[in-house]
């Protein structure tokens, strides 16, 4: 089963779950990573590239992106600084999510603006916990813990 965009249906839906957008090109990556956050109580969009992350960030307005820096088509750091730059995504907290391995990865994430850089593979549970800290930071309001 694959993730498809969602459409909010209603302003009840919208402020009761939280939409994150998960940008991977790894197919496998990204749907385990969709089911995982669905049965935490979020709604999930899946892209795969670049081009259509800042599409679905500027149109669905997700409460917390997260993103991949190894994408087919645009340059991972880019696409984290042209949202942190775009006033349509600003407010949009970004996590990166990347298996990259370099000794200033921290500092490149962190002069992208995003707000956390976790290494793949990572924790799902600290992973979860940084989303929620996240979007409580960014202002989306406290996110309920759901056990699973």
């Amino acid at each position: 089963m694959l993730a498809q965009p969602l459409e909010l249906a209603s302003p009840e839906r919208a402020s009761a779950r939280h939409l994150v957008l998960i940008v991977d090109d790894d197919e496998t990556i990204s749907e385990a990573l969709s089911i995982r956050l669905g049965h935490q109580g979020f709604d999930t969009l899946v892209a795969r590239s670049g081009k259509a992350a800042l599409e679905q960030a500027r149109h669905q307005q997700p409460d917390c992106i997260l993103l991949d820096l190894g994408l087919p088509d645009v340059d991972g750091f880019e696409l984290c600084q042209d949202l942190v730059d775009s006033p349509n995504t600003c407010d949009i907290p970004v996590i990166i999510v990347s298996g990259m391995e370099h000794p200033r990865i921290i500092r490149r994430c962190r002069a992208a603006g995003c707000y956390y850089y976790v290494r793949k593979p990572y924790d799902p549970n600290v992973l979860l916990t940084l989303i929620r800290r996240a979007i409580d930071e960014a202002g989306g309001g406290e996110v309920e813990e759901i056990d699973a």
